[in-house]
């Protein structure tokens, strides 16, 4: 933390609003997970700015007593991209939930990963649009009744990892909305990230999809169904610390430690900051265990870092000082 950053606490990031979500709703979490990793990232108050689009989670500017802004559906990330541009000292977030980035936003969520600007994403992800009352998103699963799919979704959905991955993006990161701590510490992680980082969070509608992910959020399963992962680290998990990920051929395979042979030094290290995303997207796609942490943080130049460099290099060898200088450097008349 900078001498000159004040020492913060998270009810500074507090604003006076009323919160308005759904009682038990995990955007309650969320929140809260935000405004006490703030004070931990080392950055001035009035340099944070959140910016959202439309849907549940795009109510979150409003909680936080930082700048922010609520955007049009879909486009936040291309109002951040522009923000961050503009002022690059700026921490800057994009709210967002599973339609407004992946339907109607999709363009500019894959494209603002390509670019890699030096921004924030938290991807609230139901499988459900809540706030226009409960129709299919591009995330519901198929079979699923909704108000739009009455008897059941035929649309087969988009995992948000395998899309962002796809998109070249160079962190993804997932966690369960009941969990608020790894929250915390993926934001922090995002944070001091250099490029665009994707946290999707997992988080339960209990109004119109309520248990979307209980079978593997549940306090009484979670811990073997779901492998939360650490760079460097063997992907082991389970209630017992007994199951772990191997690399069967093209597949993972969950085996158990102590049987068959199988000692600790068989598992897979997780590797966070490979460069090639063929595990990363192996495990975005695991279904057991659902693989939650940082999958992926590769390091890489920024679209920033090109600009500037295209800058110094076009200045560096241009014959113009000034702009006087091109509009006088060829044939010129004059108007009497």
């Amino acid at each position: 933390m900078e001498a000159t950053t004040p020492k913060y606490t998270f009810k500074d990031f507090a604003s006076d609003q009323e919160v308005r979500w759904c009682p038990g709703c995990d955007d309650y979490v969320i929140l809260r997970a935000m405004q006490k990793a703030l004070p931990e990232m080392g950055v001035r108050k009035e340099n944070v700015v959140f910016i959202s689009g439309i849907g549940c989670s795009s109510r979150f500017p409003y909680y936080m007593d930082t700048y922010g802004m609520h955007g049009i559906h879909g486009r936040a990330p291309a109002i951040a991209s522009g923000v961050k541009l503009a002022n690059p000292d700026l921490s800057v977030w994009v709210i967002t939930g599973d339609g407004d980035s992946m339907a109607i936003g999709g363009n500019h969520f894959i494209h603002v990963l390509r670019r890699n600007i030096d921004l924030n994403m938290i991807l609230f992800n139901n499988r459900i649009y809540g706030l226009t009352k409960g129709q299919f998103s591009p995330t519901s699963t198929v079979g699923q009744k909704t108000k739009s799919s009455p008897y059941g979704n035929t649309q087969p959905p988009f995992l948000a990892g395998e899309l962002a991955i796809g998109a070249q993006a160079r962190f993804f990161a997932r966690a369960a909305g009941n969990t608020p701590k790894e929250m915390t510490e993926l934001f922090i992680a995002a944070e001091a990230f250099k490029g665009t980082t994707l946290i999707e969070v997992l988080q339960n509608c209990v109004i119109f999809n309520d248990g979307c992910y209980t079978s593997f959020t549940d306090k009484n399963v979670r811990e073997d169904k779901q492998l939360h992962v650490r760079h460097g680290e063997p992907m082991i998990f389970g209630k017992d610390r007994d199951k772990g990920l191997v690399l069967n051929g093209l597949k993972l395979e969950v085996v158990t430690v102590g049987e068959n042979g199988i000692t600790e030094a068989d598992i897979l290290v997780h590797d966070a900051h490979e460069q090639d995303p063929t595990l990363h997207q192996m495990l975005v796609r695991l279904e057991y265990p659902l693989v939650t942490g940082i999958i992926r943080s590769f390091q890489d130049v920024t679209l920033e870092e090109r600009k500037d460099a295209q800058t110094r290099h076009v200045k560096a060898n241009s014959p113009y000082a000034k702009t006087d200088d091109l509009f006088f450097s060829g044939e010129t008349y004059e108007v009497k």
